[in-house]
C-alpha cells in the first residue's frame, strides 16, 4: 500500500454468522408420535382433504402391537416442548426432527431427546420465543390445573426440567400457551365439561402443584383442554369415529373446580371421548386411528349441534380399530 491511500479492507470485529436455522424454510408441518415412541414430520401438504365420513389413508406404517398415538401441526422454526406423563418438559426445534414420508414410521425418540425408561410424551407446545407476559397453562389427567409463567421454561437441558409437581398416580395430558385473560374448557373421557376463566387460576413457580380444575366422578378423566371464546366451536370425537361440533356459548362459564355439565353423549354407539378441539368452519380437521389410518376433514364438513347429542360419523373404522388422535391444522387447502 502506498503511502496516502485509504485502506480497501473493512476490518471488523467478527464475520457474519450463518446458522443452520437460517437455511431452513418455514413452513408448517405434520409431526406424528406413536405409541411406542416413533416420530417423525411430514409437509401437511400430503395429507388430501376428503368428506366427511371417508375411509381415510395410511398415516404411518406400525408395528402389529403399535399405533400413532399423537399429532400436531407447527412450524420449521418453532420450538417444540415436550411435556410428559412424569411432569417433566425437554425441547427440539421443529426442524431437528427427521422428515419422512406419509406412510412412514419415523425415528425412535429416546434418540433425539433423553426420556427415562417410563416416561412418555403426552403434551407438546409449540413456542416461536420466550417472551414475558405469557403464560403455559397445564391440565393432568384427575383434573389439576396449573399456570406458570412461560420466561420460567426458557433455560432447556439435555436432560429436562420440572414442568409442574404431580400427585401420586396422576399425568400431564394438555398444554396451552396463553396472556393471562381466557377462558379455560376441560373435557372428559365420559362426556363432562367445564369452561372457567382462567383468572381463577394464580401464577405459580415451575416446580410446584397445580389446583383443581374440574371435580370428576368415578373413572371418569379429563382428555383435554382449550381456550375458547364467543364466536368459537369445540369440537369433540369419540373413539369409534363419532364427533360434533357444538358452540362455545352452550357452555356457560363456571366456577373452577365444579363438576362440570355434559358436552356429547358417550353412548355405546359413540364410545368414549378420546379429543377436545377448538375449530371453526375454514378450519382443517386430521383424526388418526390404532391402526396408523389418517383423515383429513374440513370443518365445514362437521355439522354443529347443540351439547347434549351424539353427534355424526366423521370417519369409518373397522370393528378392531378406535380413533385415537386429534388435531387442527394451519395450513389449508384451495376447494
Amino acid at each position: 500500500m502506498l503511502p496516502g491511500d485509504d485502506r480497501r479492507t473493512e476490518i471488523v470485529d467478527k464475520p457474519l454468522e450463518i446458522t443452520l436455522e437460517d437455511m431452513i424454510v418455514e413452513e408448517d408441518m405434520v409431526v406424528t408420535i406413536t405409541h411406542q415412541g416413533y416420530i417423525k414430520r411430514s409437509a401437511s401438504s400430503l395429507y388430501r382433504s376428503q368428506r366427511r365420513g371417508g375411509k381415510g389413508v395410511t398415516g404411518a406404517i406400525t408395528k402389529e402391537e403399535d399405533f400413532v398415538q399423537d399429532l400436531f401441526v407447527a412450524s420449521t422454526h418453532s420450538y417444540l416442548m415436550f411435556f410428559t406423563n412424569k411432569g417433566k418438559v425437554y425441547w427440539l426445534k421443529v426442524y431437528e426432527i427427521p422428515e419422512a414420508g406419509r406412510a412412514a414410521r419415523g425415528k425412535a425418540i429416546v434418540n433425539l431427546i433423553k426420556l427415562e425408561p417410563d416416561e412418555k410424551i403426552t403434551a407438546i407446545l409449540t413456542v416461536r420465543e420466550f417472551t414475558e407476559g405469557r403464560f403455559v397453562v397445564m391440565a393432568t389427567r384427575k383434573g389439576t390445573v396449573k399456570k406458570t409463567s412461560l420466561i420460567a421454561y426458557s433455560k432447556p437441558r439435555s436432560t429436562g426440567i420440572i414442568a409442574l409437581l404431580l400427585e401420586e398416580g396422576d399425568e400431564l395430558i394438555a398444554v396451552a400457551l396463553t396472556d393471562g385473560n381466557q377462558d379455560l374448557f376441560l373435557g372428559s373421557k365420559e362426556g363432562k365439561s367445564i369452561r372457567f376463566k382462567e383468572k381463577q387460576i394464580r401464577v405459580v413457580g415451575r416446580a410446584t402443584k397445580g389446583v383443581r380444575g374440574m371435580d370428576l366422578e368415578g373413572d371418569d378423566v379429563v382428555v383435554g383442554m382449550e381456550i375458547v371464546g364467543d364466536g368459537t366451536a369445540i369440537l369433540t370425537v369419540c373413539e369409534h369415529g363419532h364427533g360434533k361440533r357444538t358452540d362455545a356459548s352452550e357452555y356457560r362459564s363456571q366456577r373452577r373446580g365444579g363438576k362440570g355439565i355434559i358436552t356429547i353423549k358417550t353412548t355405546e354407539r359413540n364410545g368414549k371421548v378420546v379429543g377436545i378441539n377448538k375449530m371453526m368452519d375454514d378450519d382443517d380437521l386430521m383424526l388418526i386411528t390404532t391402526l396408523g389410518k389418517i383423515i383429513r376433514i374440513h370443518g365445514a364438513n362437521i355439522p354443529v349441534i347443540g351439547r347434549n347429542t351424539q353427534g355424526v360419523r366423521l370417519i369409518g373404522i373397522e370393528s378392531e380399530e378406535k380413533v385415537c388422535g386429534v388435531a387442527r391444522l394451519a395450513e389449508k387447502e384451495e376447494e
